[in-house]
């Protein structure tokens, strides 16, 4: 079985599964309400106690000053915690910092040298996954690990902000 519908001056056959379909479609679209932001009410009772709803307050005598608020208009809280860190002013320099510090003032070429040095191995730890290296102990060359390699970011980091003055 179909329908015929007249659109403009054309007729449309539409089957009657179809009918069903967009009768479905229709009837979902209808009852499915778009997001609108909710009008919420708040009052404080007779014993100070604050309340929140999102129907108007029943009782007049219970409520003193009833305010609308739209959900909308809520600012959503931050989630968690920022940790406490450390005043640079109260932090003393490390023995590796004084040390550096040393170098830096006694002889300035090497303090160069080493942030060069430092800042070209970093470039390779950062753009390149897989390394080798050779092993202390053995003599061998190895594979890094990611660990290692890792580690060796932080400490060319380390000594880029240690030597390399600005």
């Amino acid at each position: 079985m179909t329908k015929t519908i007249k659109i403009g001056s054309t007729n449309v056959s539409i089957p009657n599964c179809a009918n069903a379909l967009v009768s479905a479609f229709l009837a979902i679209a209808l009852s499915s309400s778009p997001v609108l932001a909710n009008v919420i009410y708040t009052w404080v009772d007779d014993k100070g106690v604050t309340h929140y709803s999102q129907q108007p307050p029943e009782n007049t005598q219970e409520q003193s000053n009833p305010d609308k608020l739209y959900s909308e208009d809520i600012e959503p809280k931050q989630i968690g915690t920022v940790a406490p860190s450390a005043s640079v002013a109260d932090k003393a320099p490390t023995d590796l910092e004084k040390k550096a510090a040393a170098i830096t003032q006694n002889d300035k070429k090497q303090a160069e040298g080493i942030c060069k040095n430092a800042q070209h191995s970093l470039n390779v730890l950062t753009t390149h996954s897989k390394l080798n290296k050779k092993d202390a102990e053995s003599g061998k060359v190895v594979a890094m690990t990611e660990e290692q390699r890792q580690a060796a970011i932080a400490e060319h980091k380390q000594k880029i902000k240690l030597f390399c003055v600005k």
